[in-house]
Order: C-alpha cells, then structure tokens, then sequence
C-alpha cells in the first residue's frame, strides 16, 4: 500500500471519529500554496484545523511529537488562507486540534497547539 493511500485511509478513519463525536467534516484534505490542512471542521461554534498522525509504532517516536513547530506554524498560515478565502471573520472561533493514531489507538487532543501569528 502506497503512503498517500495508507494516510487518506486514516484521515477518513479519524473524520469518522470526529463525526461520531458530534464534529460536522467541512472539508478533507485543503490544499493552498502555504500548504495542507487534513480535516477542517466544525465543533459548535469552533472552526477547527485538524491534523491527522499516523505511527505503526512508537519507534520513531510518537504520533503527536510528530507535529513539530515548523507544522504548527504551516498549518496556521493554511488557515489563514482557508478563513479569507472562505470569508470568515476575524471573530471567528478557531481550534487546532491533532489525531494521532499508534498502535491499532486513536487519541482526540483538543486545542493541541495555539495559533501561531506571522511575526
């Protein structure tokens, strides 16, 4: 199994989950020049940027460590991009939440990291 297949089969197992959880899935997969978002959805009135992370093991490390600081700050800047492009406003309510998925176990970490400005 290709890596793009293998990672496309566990953002959709992960939106599952957020749909089971009472998420509304808004769009899968958003590609910008800045970047790529895997799930944005909607949890009340929160927009939220998900990234999904996939271990076999944890050999190499964690799932979760696995979105470093350069990923936050790419991820912030593909929602901004998502947000002007789609028309939210500034007083939008916005999460960043992270799906790492290890050893056959799914973990849901909410507001796993903060926006991160330009500057």
């Amino acid at each position: 199994m290709n890596n793009r297949k293998q990672g496309n089969d566990f953002e959709k197992l992960a939106a599952d989950f957020l749909e089971k959880n009472g998420m509304q899935i808004i769009q899968m997969n958003f590609y910008c020049k800045m970047g790529e978002v895997d799930i944005i959805a909607k949890d009340g009135s929160y927009l939220v940027f998900v990234e999904v992370k996939y271990r076999k093991s944890a050999s190499k490390g964690n799932a979760a460590s696995a979105v470093t600081f350069p990923k936050m700050r790419k991820i912030s800047r593909v929602a901004d991009y998502y947000m002007y492009s789609h028309k939210y406003g500034g007083n939008t309510s916005v999460r960043f939440d992270v799906i790492a998925i290890e050893e056959g176990h799914l973990t849901h970490y909410k507001n796993a990291f903060e926006y991160i400005p330009v500057c």
